[in-house]
C-alpha cells in the first residue's frame, strides 16, 4: 500500500502547484473514516481509495481529483457527511465527491431499471464535471483487478458484464484506450475464462515458435526510418486476448487464420513525420488492401489520431502498424485526462463531446430508464463511419447508419423534417447504409414528421429516441382525442352533458392526474366509458350495455351519432382489421382492445360473430370526410387466364386506375387459369369498385371479387 508521503511526492512530481496540505488532510481523513473496515480480499478498506488515487496519479490528474479519489467512498461507507467534506475540503471537492457518491449503487443491484436509473445519474454527474467519470472509471478498474476475491460467482459475473457493456465503452468514448483495453480484458477473464485461457496458451506457443520476432521487426523498422533521417521510437506488442477473441467472433475465423496478432507503434515527433514514416513502410512492404485508415486527417470523435495500416512484413507475416506523434500517443492512451481541460476551465463543448450532449438529449426526452440505457448502449458500442455534409463538416456515425441517422446527428429538427436524401449527388432511399467518405445532403419539408417505419432501420440512439418520442406523443394525442369522443357519445347516450365539472368529478374519483390522462385511458380501452359516467353521476342509473342495440343490427341508438375517426392515423389509436380491410364508404364498427385502442371492422365482417357476447367492447364508428385523402389497403382475388402476359395485364389495369399493389400471392394454378390474391392501396370504396369493374372487362380476367373476411 502506497504511503502518505509517496502519494504526495507522485502528485508533486508532475504538478508543482499541488496543495500538499490538502492531500495530506484527505489521506488522514479517509484512513480514519474507514477505520477497521475490510475488503473481500481481507485488506484494509482504505487500500481501495488509495489504489484509485494511485491510478489517477499515473494519469497526472490534478490535486482535486486525487483528493476526490481518496474520499469517494467516505459518505457512502462511513459516518462522514457531505457538509463535513465541504467544510474541510471546499465546495469543489464536495461537489465531486457527491457526484461520485450518487453513483455508488450502480454495481450493487442486478435489476435492469435500477442499473439504468443509476447510469442516468452517472451521465448527469459527468456532464457537469468529467472528473466524476474519471474517478468512477479508476474505481471500477481497481474493483475489476480485485474481482476474483468476491466469493459469489453471480455477483462477479454481473459486475464484469456491466463493465463490458458500460464502463469500457465509456472509457473508449473519452479516449482512454489503455484503461478501456484493461477493463475489457479483466471482464473477459470473468465472463469467458476458458476462451481467454485458450488464447493465452496459443499466444505463448507463438512466442516460443517465433523466437524474438517482435525484436527483429522492431529493429528492421527503426533502421529503415533512421536511413530516411526520421527520428522515431518503435514499440511492438501483442494484441490483448479480448481483442483477439472479438476479432475471431466478429470475422468468424479461427485463431490460426488470424495473421495480425502482432501490432507495432511508430512514435515520431511531428505530423509530417507520420506521413514520411508511412511512405517508408509502404515502400518496403506490401500493404494489405482495405486495411488502411487515416485518423490524423479525420480524427475519431474522442480526439484519437493515428494512421493504421496492415502490411505483409519482413518475414511474410501480416503486421498491423500504427503511426502517431508522441502527443497523439498520450491522448490515445489517456484521452480526456491528457487534455487537462478541467484545469483550464474549458467546457465540454468540443466535437469529442457531441456523443455526451446527444446522450443528455436522449435522457431529457427518454420515456423510461430502461429505454435510455438501451439507446445509450447503441451510442457507445458501434464502430464508426465518417460522412460529410455539403459544406464539408465531418459527421461520425455508427456502422450501418442511414441518411435518417445522419439527419438526426446534424440536428433533431433536421431529422424530424427529413423527406429524402442525396448521397454523393444521387437520390437514395432513406434506408440506404452510408459508407466512409459519403457526402450526404438531407432534403427537408416543413410538412414532414418522423415516420414510425424509420425505427426499423435507424441505428443511432438519438434517431431511435426521437422517433419513439414522436410516436409516443402522437399516440397519446390520438388516444386522448378518441377517448374524449367516446365519452361524449357515452354521456349523450345516457342523456347527460359531458361538462368540465362532470369530467373533473370523474377524474378525481378514478384518480387520474389530468383530464388528458383520463381521455387516454378511455381511448386505449383501459377504462370503460360507462365507468366514467358512473363516477361523474353516481346517483343516475346507467342503461346496461346488453339493453343497447348491437352496432351490426343496422339500428342506431336514437339521436346518437357514431364516433368519427377524424384525425386518427391508422396504426396508432386506430387499427384497420386485417380480416376485412375496411375502406371509406363501408359501414364500420369498432372493437375496443384494452391497451391497443380501436380495431375497425366492416359491418359484415365474419369475425365479429365471435364478439357478440362482449357488447361493452363495441363502438359505432363513422368515416371522416378526409379519410378518402389517405390510402387504405383492400384485398381482391382474381381468377386469371393462364396465358403469357396475363399478370402484366392485371398490374397494368390496376396501375391505370391509380391503384398501388402492395402484395401479391399466387393461391392456385391449373393449365387453364391461376388465382391471384392482390393487396391494393386505394382511397375509398368507390376507387376499389372502379378498379374491380375495369378488371372484369379485361380479356384475361375471368372473375374478380373483393375479399371481405
Amino acid at each position: 500500500m502506497i504511503r502518505q508521503y509517496e502519494l504526495v511526492e507522485k502528485v508533486r512530481a508532475y504538478d508543482k502547484n499541488a496543495d500538499e496540505r490538502l492531500l495530506n488532510r484527505a489521506y488522514v481523513f479517509s484512513m480514519k473514516a474507514h477505520g477497521s473496515q475490510k475488503r473481500a480480499s481481507g485488506d484494509p478498506y482504505f487500500s481501495h481509495p488509495l489504489e484509485v488515487a494511485g491510478i489517477l496519479t499515473d494519469m497526472h490528474l490534478d490535486g482535486a481529483t486525487i483528493v476526490t479519489a481518496l474520499l469517494h467512498d467516505t459518505i457512502e461507507d462511513t459516518v462522514a457527511t457531505l457538509p463535513e467534506i465541504e467544510e474541510l475540503f471546499g465546495p469543489e471537492i464536495g461537489k465531486l465527491v457527491d457526484g461520485v457518491t450518487k453513483l455508488s449503487q450502480i454495481e450493487l443491484t442486478s435489476e435492469q431499471s435500477k442499473q439504468a436509473e443509476n447510469f442516468r445519474k452517472l451521465l448527469l454527474a459527468m456532464s457537469s464535471d468529467i472528473r466524476v467519470l474519471l474517478v468512477k472509471l479508476a474505481d471500477r478498474l481497481h474493483n475489476m483487478r480485485t474481482l476474483h476475491y468476491i466469493k459469489k460467482a453471480e455477483k462477479r459475473h454481473r459486475i464484469a458484464r456491466e463493465t463490458m457493456e458500460i464502463y469500457a465503452p465509456l472509457a473508449e468514448r473519452i479516449g482512454m484506450q489503455a484503461m478501456k483495453e484493461e477493463l475489457e480484458d479483466l471482464a473477459f477473464a470473468e465472463l469467458h475464462p476458458d476462451a481467454r485461457e485458450s488464447i493465452v496458451r496459443r499466444l505463448e506457443f507463438l512466442r516460443k515458435q517465433g523466437g524474438d520476432l517482435k525484436a527483429r521487426v522492431t529493429q528492421k523498422i527503426e533502421r529503415l526510418l533512421a536511413e530516411e533521417n526520421i527520428s522515431a521510437r518503435v514499440v511492438g506488442r501483442e494484441k490483448r486476448p479480448y481483442s483477439i477473441w472479438r476479432k475471431m467472433t466478429k470475422s468468424n475465423v479461427s485463431f490460426e487464420q488470424l495473421s495480425d496478432v502482432l501490432a507495432f507503434r511508430i512514435l515520431v515527433k511531428t505530423r509530417q513525420d507520420c506521413y514520411r514514416a508511412l511512405g517508408v513502410v509502404h515502400a518496403n512492404w506490401a500493404m494489405v488492401p482495405h486495411r488502411f485508415k487515416d485518423y490524423i486527417s479525420t480524427p475519431k470523435v474522442n480526439g484519437y489520431q493515428s494512421i493504421h495500416t496492415t502490411l505483409l512484413g519482413p518475414e511474410g507475416q501480416r503486421l498491423e502498424i500504427q503511426i502517431r506523434t508522441v502527443d497523439m500517443h498520450e491522448i490515445a492512451e489517456y484521452g480526456v485526462a491528457a487534455h487537462w481541460q478541467y484545469k483550464q476551465g474549458a467546457k465540454m463543448d468540443g466535437a469529442q463531446y457531441r456523443w455526451l450532449r446527444e446522450l443528455l438529449e436522449i435522457l431529457e426526452h427518454g420515456h423510461s430508464p430502461e429505454e435510455f440505457l438501451e439507446h445509450t448502449k447503441i451510442e457507445l458500442y458501434q464502430d464508426q463511419v465518417f460522412c460529410f455534409t455539403p459544406k464539408g463538416d465531418l459527421i461520425a456515425l455508427p456502422v450501418g447508419a442511414t441518411p435518417v441517422d445522419f439527419a438526426y446527428a446534424v440536428h433533431t429538427g433536421v431529422g424530424d423534417t427529413c423527406v429524402g436524401a442525396k448521397v454523393n449527388g444521387r437520390i437514395v432511399p432513406l434506408r440506404t447504409e452510408l459508407q466512409n467518405g459519403d457526402q450526404v445532403e438531407i432534403m427537408r419539408s416543413k410538412a414532414q414528421t418522423p415516420q414510425p417505419a424509420w425505427e426499423a432501420f435507424v441505428v443511432t440512439g438519438k434517431a431511435r429516441s426521437a422517433i419513439r418520442r414522436f410516436v409516443r406523443d402522437a399516440e397519446k394525442a390520438e388516444y386522448s382525442h378518441l377517448g374524449e369522443a367516446i365519452l361524449e357519445r357515452t354521456f349523450a347516450q345516457e342523456g347527460q352533458e359531458m361538462s368540465k365539472k362532470a369530467v373533473a368529478a370523474a377524474r378525481e374519483k378514478l384518480k387520474f392526474a389530468s383530464d388528458a390522462d383520463l381521455y387516454v385511458s378511455v381511448g386505449k380501452g383501459q377504462t370503460r366509458g360507462r365507468d366514467v359516467f358512473e363516477a361523474a353521476f353516481p346517483g343516475i342509473p346507467v342503461q346496461s350495455d346488453a339493453d343497447k342495440p348491437m352496432p351490426n343490427t343496422g339500428k342506431a341508438v336514437s339521436g346518437i351519432r357514431p364516433v368519427s375517426i377524424k384525425g386518427l392515423t391508422p396504426g396508432m389509436a386506430v387499427h384497420m382489421a386485417d380480416c376485412c380491410h375496411p375502406l371509406p364508404g363501408d359501414r364500420i364498427v369498432g372493437i375496443m382492445e384494452p391497451g391497443r385502442g380501436v380495431t375497425v371492422h366492416s359491418i359484415d365482417c365474419e369475425t365479429l360473430e365471435d364478439r357478440t357476447d362482449e357488447p361493452e367492447a363495441w363502438l359505432d364508428l363513422s368515416w371522416d370526410k378526409a379519410a378518402g385523402e389517405q390510402l387504405h389497403v383492400a384485398r381482391i382475388v382474381a381468377n386469371v387466364t393462364n396465358n403469357p402476359g396475363a399478370l402484366g395485364e392485371v398490374a397494368t389495369v390496376i396501375g391505370r386506375y391509380r391503384g398501388n399493389i402492395t402484395n401479391l400471392k399466387l393461391i392456385d394454378r391449373t393449365l387453364q387459369y391461376y388465382v391471384l390474391q392482390v393487396d391494393v392501396e386505394v382511397q375509398d370504396l368507390k376507387h376499389l369498385t372502379n378498379i374491380i369493374a375495369a378488371l372484369r372487362v379485361s380479356t384475361v380476367v375471368n372473375d374478380v371479387e373483393r375479399v371481405r373476411s
